[in-house]
């Protein structure tokens, strides 16, 4: 039995040393090449062509190469796990992820606490103006999402000194933090966000969450950070917001299209930065543990670790 990669845009060279060095008898195949399908046991998918996963009779596990599952739910053919015979789905959880993305956001949250935005723009300008810095007291980090990826941000956070509240679906008690929950206590949460950070997995109903609505019941002048998906983000509103002057500025690392186009308004954004997707990458050595003991779970018939609730979308 074996393993295929099915993953178009990816690069897989990586992640089978990766498997290969834990296991050098594990038989990896990648798609289209992966024949007979009848062998294949273990799916490792990113952004695969929709109905794909229907191809293979056999096939006991479909498991994300990252944490999010929203390029799997894409797929209209997706087997239901919940049916009998169905393969079970799972995500990839890593404390690297978790610690990549803590230190994405404390930069990115002390990149506009400090000004370094109003001083980029004075540089270009060859203006010497030095202003007043912020109150960090006075500066609520409001995090959508306390998932492993949330909850290990808002400890980072809030350890540097930040006050930190979290807002989720359901109640979760995290120590320091104040948290909120459902859509009664959402609006309770966004008056607090001076900096709202965007960490929600992307799901039908948190689709277009970030939305004029939503940055008109933040404080005035708050500003945004979304490291989420680009689903999130309405992004015809933020350009509004910040014209505006609803939201002071915003920090992307994820776009509805990626990558950006050349000829996408947010490039030349004056208080707009962004990145290419690198707040949180999947490190091959790092989950390649997970995957083999996913596998030796799957052949002993044992609960597999880190399964998807497909009705819950994450």
């Amino acid at each position: 039995m074996a393993i295929t990669f099915i993953c178009p845009e990816n690069d897989t060279i990586s992640w089978i040393t990766a498997l290969k060095t834990l296991d050098p008898t594990l038989d990896i195949r990648v798609w289209p090449g992966d024949e007979p399908k009848e062998e294949i046991e273990m799916a490792l998918t990113w952004k695969h062509p929709p109905g794909t996963l229907t191809e293979y009779p056999n096939l006991g596990c479909i498991c994300s190469m990252g944490a999010g599952i929203d390029h799997l739910l894409a797929d209209p053919l997706l087997p239901d796990p919940d049916l009998p015979g169905n393969p079970t789905i799972v995500r990839l959880v890593d404390q690297r992820l978790a610690d990549n993305m803590s230190e994405y956001l404390l930069l990115a949250v002390l990149y506009h606490f400090r000004q370094f935005d109003f001083y980029q723009a004075k540089k270009e300008e060859r203006l010497w103006e030095p202003i007043l810095p912020l109150e960090k007291k006075e500066m609520v980090i409001g995090i959508m999402g306390l998932g492993q990826l949330g909850e290990a941000a808002a400890k980072r956070l809030g350890e540097t000194g930040f006050p930190v509240c979290g807002w989720r679906n359901s109640h979760k008690k995290i120590d320091g933090i104040q948290s909120f929950h459902g859509k009664g206590e959402l609006d309770n949460f966004l008056s607090r966000a001076r900096i709202l950070i965007c960490l929600l997995p992307l799901t039908r109903k948190t689709r277009h969450i970030l939305n004029l609505d939503t940055f008109s019941k933040l404080p005035g002048g708050a500003y945004l950070i979304n490291v989420g998906r680009g689903g999130h983000l309405k992004e015809i509103d933020l350009l509004t917001a910040l014209d505006q002057k609803v939201l002071s500025g915003a920090c992307l690392d994820v776009f509805q299209s990626e990558p950006l186009p050349g000829d996408h308004p947010f490039w030349q954004h004056p208080k707009i930065m962004l990145t290419p997707h690198i707040s949180s990458q999947t490190n091959p050595m790092s989950v390649a543990p997970q995957i083999v003991s996913n596998l030796n779970r799957l052949r002993a018939g044992e609960s597999l670790l880190n399964r998807v609730d497909i009705k819950k979308e994450y």
